[in-house]
């Protein structure tokens, strides 16, 4: 029998200011795959894990998101390609860690709702 009760997050939510900017972002700039929206929240598919964007319902949770590391293949391509498509980003692609012959790269980057979000990749060196 196993013990473990949570099995794994199925979905993460992040704080907007405005609902149809976000969904433009997650969407348009990201290419993150909309499964549906309201006039408060929009849902996006992230390989089995899903995105919820929502207004605040209260004061209290109109706060910044956690930071999501959303992992690509090519670091590199992926930072000039959503530069080209004018997200703003905080630094350029850098190496975080290197164990044995793979190295982990990260670049930290804002959505339109001031949420720090970041690429990350692993490379075999």
């Amino acid at each position: 029998m196993d013990n473990t009760m949570i099995k794994n997050v199925g979905q993460i939510g992040i704080p907007v200011k405005d609902i149809n900017r976000a969904l433009d972002f997650y969407k348009d700039k990201l290419g993150l795959s909309l499964l549906f929206n309201t006039d408060s929240m929009a849902f996006f598919e992230c390989d089995g894990l899903r995105l919820m964007l929502s207004l605040p319902e209260k004061d209290e949770f109109a706060h910044s998101s956690s930071v999501i590391y959303f992992q690509v293949t090519n670091i590199k391509d992926t930072y000039e390609c959503l530069v080209g498509k004018e997200v703003t980003f905080i630094d350029e692609p850098h190496v975080v860690a290197k164990m044995g012959q793979t190295e982990t790269w990260m670049v930290f980057f804002k959505d339109t709702e001031d949420n720090t979000h970041a690429l990350m990749s692993e490379v075999q060196v």
